[in-house]
């Protein structure tokens, strides 16, 4: 669908976001002022892939900038640009892109994350949700990614093996069924083009062990956060997506 106009936004296990004023606002968490610190980051090294951070409104909701464009929404399946070759190429050179804007970026000591290790020299800030259901398009391709909510400490490799892993896509044949893409014979090749354009230096059996890694990973950490009280992950396992993911690890080439 194309954002436009005001009102609620499709999508998400979260409660969910609007566009008022042409301003985007959503619930805060424990977590938003350390990512406002990374969207604030790359907004001054002129990373345009990502929203701009505008403070908390009178109702206490974290505010960014909207980025205008088409996005997965409530759709089934998914709109075909997700599956296209050039988004492909697209967010393989965003993620290059942005990993160069967030290479110097230092959390503040009292930060707080939503996902990801605890932040220590070596590591970066990742988005950590940059799925197609997260991507804004438009005619001249990918816009941008919105939902930063689950940014967090990690690796480099790992940040790769994760984004290849949703765009590929190597999720569980019946999650991308729905999705719309069934061609699953093209998958190690799209898997090799998104390499080549990252302009990755290792194998693609490097990155099939590093997304293997990074499943068992997110397979743990929704189990935790949900067991700690978050709606947003009990919503998940609810819905079954960690047994999605279960056969997504079992299925990898």
């Amino acid at each position: 669908m194309w954002r436009m106009t005001d009102g609620r936004l499709d999508g998400g296990f979260d409660e969910g976001a609007s566009l008022v004023d042409g301003i985007v606002r959503r619930t805060a968490g424990p977590w938003t002022a350390s990512v406002h610190a990374l969207l604030a980051h790359l907004d001054a090294a002129g990373f345009e892939g990502a929203p701009r951070p505008l403070g908390v409104d009178a109702e206490g909701r974290e505010m960014v900038s909207f980025l205008p464009g088409q996005t997965v929404g409530n759709a089934r399946p998914w709109p075909s640009w997700t599956h296209s070759g050039s988004a492909l190429v697209d967010v393989a050179r965003w993620l290059r892109r942005y990993h160069a804007a967030v290479a110097d970026f230092v959390p503040p000591t009292d930060a707080r994350w939503r996902e990801g290790e605890t932040w220590r020299p070596g590591l970066i800030i990742a988005h950590n949700d940059p799925a197609p259901y997260n991507a804004v398009w438009n005619p001249d391709g990918l816009v941008g990614f919105v939902d930063w909510d689950m940014a967090g400490p990690v690796t480099v490799e790992l940040d790769v093996a994760w984004v290849a892993f949703s765009w590929t896509p190597l999720h569980a044949p019946h999650v991308v069924a729905a999705e719309g893409f069934t061609d699953l014979a093209s998958r190690l090749p799209r898997l090799e083009l998104f390499l080549r354009e990252n302009k990755w230096q290792g194998t693609t059996a490097d990155i099939i062990d590093l997304i293997a890694e990074r499943l068992t990973l997110q397979l743990g950490l929704m189990t935790q956060a949900a067991e700690a009280g978050d709606p947003t992950y009990q919503r998940m396992l609810a819905a079954g997506r960690h047994l999605d993911l279960q056969v997504a690890l079992d299925s990898l080439p």
